[in-house]
């Protein structure tokens, strides 16, 4: 099964890394989604959430604001001025 390696940072902490076969994420342009086999992509961080959906299914996700967002060879990093994990009950 293919599979991403994403790692979500902010300006000061790694806010989350993993492996994963799906990540969503707001930019300039609209909202993204990325999957195993992406071609490369350098994208403007618009602010809201990042979802990452693990390779076990579980949903990741994150309020990140000011950044980018890249990706190359199935690997995803979002750097983001502003970052944190949103914690669902």
């Amino acid at each position: 099964m293919a599979e991403l390696r994403v790692s979500v940072v902010a300006a000061d902490h790694e806010v989350w890394s993993g492996k994963a076969t799906q990540l969503i994420a707001r930019t300039t342009e609209g909202e993204i989604g990325i999957l195993p086999g992406h071609e490369p992509i350098l994208a403007i961080l618009a602010a809201g959430e990042v979802r990452v959906t693990t390779i076990d299914g579980a949903v990741i996700t994150a309020q990140a604001d000011d950044g980018f967002l890249s990706v190359e060879h199935d690997t995803v990093t979002v750097v983001a001025r502003t970052a944190e994990l949103i914690t669902h009950p």
